[in-house]
């Protein structure tokens, strides 16, 4: 079996949920809560099995760890045998990776530095340093992203096409981030705000605070 050492409330370990969730893959796995407001994940034990410091990270059978949501969900999406999530054609599999990267560095990852930032984040105990100004040129990256979504939005179903991929569901993730932090997500964006309501309906994303609800607590959590 594998493991899933992740937070049960980030944003980023969502995107993982999400995917198992699609894949139905739940019973593959298992959870160990990593404590983000503990600094758990910098601790030099976590560091063994993520350089980074980030989450979530895929324990495999054979000791193996996975890192970056990108590279986990390609993974998954390949246990099955024909993706669903991360596309079939060369041309689909290009778009998709376009996109999710896209949607990363553009909106995402914007969001959570203005959370890390701007606002008080995990704590000073985990946020050593602060640049507050920096925070909000990141707040004013997202929203202009979410900008573009909704344009990209209004020639397509999907983020990166026809079909739900990896790339929605990152998508799905900044607007998790940006409910944590606060940020609305400007309410003129028809087209944005309704591709999200089609999202929140899928079961997938409904359900990923749940999933491994009997989550074990690791030895970082304190």
């Amino acid at each position: 079996m594998m493991i899933v050492h992740d937070f049960n409330r980030g944003p980023y370990p969502a995107r993982v949920r999400i995917a198992l969730a699609e894949l139905d893959l739940q019973d593959k796995v298992r959870f160990v809560e990593v404590n983000l407001r503990t600094g758990a994940h910098k601790r030099p034990e976590f560091l063994e099995k993520n350089y980074s410091g980030t989450l979530p990270v895929l324990e495999l059978a054979d000791g193996t760890f996975l890192a970056e949501c990108t590279a986990i969900t390609e993974y998954l999406d390949h246990l099955g045998g024909q993706p669903r999530l991360t596309g079939i054609s060369a041309r689909e599999r290009g778009m998709i990776h376009m996109m999710n990267k896209r949607a990363e560095i553009e909106f995402l990852d914007p969001i959570s530095v203005y959370f890390h930032h701007a606002t008080p984040g995990l704590g000073p105990d985990v946020e050593l340093y602060q640049n507050p100004e920096w925070g909000e040129k990141m707040r004013d990256k997202a929203l202009r992203a979410a900008r573009y979504f909704d344009e990209v939005l209004s020639t397509r179903p999907h983020i990166a096409g026809e079909t739900f991929s990896m790339a929605d569901i990152t998508v799905v993730a900044a607007f998790i981030f940006a409910d944590i932090v606060k940020l609305e997500i400007p309410p003129q964006l028809d087209h944005l705000h309704e591709w999200h309501t089609r999202m929140v309906a899928r079961p997938s994303v409904q359900g990923w605070k749940e999933m491994g609800r009997a989550t074990e607590s690791s030895k970082h959590r304190t």
